[in-house]
């Protein structure tokens, strides 16, 4: 990589998911150095276990993604995940509805289209992106293979209101429509939609317990760290530095 910043975020990302997967490890002490990984048929990296019959180590899924200025990973048991952030004052060099048109499906650009206040449409199609982003890499099979024209990405409120009429403040739950496969594909997806520390929205999507067999589907516990690879760990859950916007239900 060429760039002294290209470079030491390269290495933060590695040191963060080596260190993230290696402190989930309840049954035994893993060095983080030797966890090996491996790619999926569609390129998402996945930890390689080592057979050993005296450990037992939970089935851990993990994903990451990165701005400029912030790295996250997301790391779940038995549930495939994805994760995405953005920063909140990210710029498009396009129209935003001309973008939209390109990538978004019908009824996320006629949403987009009926909100007048540009700042408010720009948010708002910031974190439609990032919540596409996070169900793409939760199913594992990248853009090319899941284009984000193929599925919408609806805002539930109590009303069943349209973006223009949600009110800001307003947390709302998140469901996803596919064109591919409704029924499999979009019942069993869980999202949380979060703004961090006031700069970066983050979508999250993990697949549904499975183990309810019908009765419904559990609540996403989540719990947020900040975390400086081997210099600082601190837990920013219920603080002014995670703020619910959507999900989590």
């Amino acid at each position: 990589m060429r760039g002294d910043q290209l470079q030491k975020r390269a290495l933060l990302a590695r040191a963060l998911v080596r260190t993230t997967i290696a402190r989930y490890q309840t049954n035994c002490q893993v060095d983080p150095r030797s966890l090996k990984f491996k790619k999926n048929i569609y390129g998402k990296p996945e930890v390689e276990w080592q057979d050993a019959d005296d450990l037992h180590l939970p089935p851990l899924h993990f994903n990451i993604s990165h701005t400029s200025s912030l790295i996250a990973c997301g790391v779940t048991v038995n549930s495939p995940i994805g994760i995405d952030v953005e920063e909140k004052q990210r710029k498009l060099k396009n129209n935003i509805l001309a973008f939209a048109q390109r990538y978004f499906s019908p009824y996320e650009v006629e949403l987009l289209a009926a909100i007048s206040d540009p700042e408010f449409q720009r948010q708002e199609f910031v974190k439609l992106w990032t919540l596409k982003e996070a169900y793409v890499k939760a199913l594992g099979r990248g853009f090319s293979a899941t284009p984000f024209k193929t599925f919408t990405i609806r805002f539930r409120t109590a009303t069943e209101g349209h973006l223009s009429e949600r009110r800001d403040s307003e947390v709302f739950d998140v469901v996803v429509d596919s064109f591919d496969d409704p029924k499999n594909l979009t019942s069993n997806w869980q999202f949380a939609l979060l703004e961090l520390v006031g700069s970066h929205y983050a979508a999250i999507c993990i697949e549904g317990d499975r183990t309810t067999r019908g009765k419904g589907t559990l609540p996403m516990k989540l719990t947020v760290w900040r975390t400086i690879p081997f210099v600082e760990d601190e837990c920013v859950s219920g603080t002014d530095d995670v703020v619910t916007i959507g999900g989590l239900t």
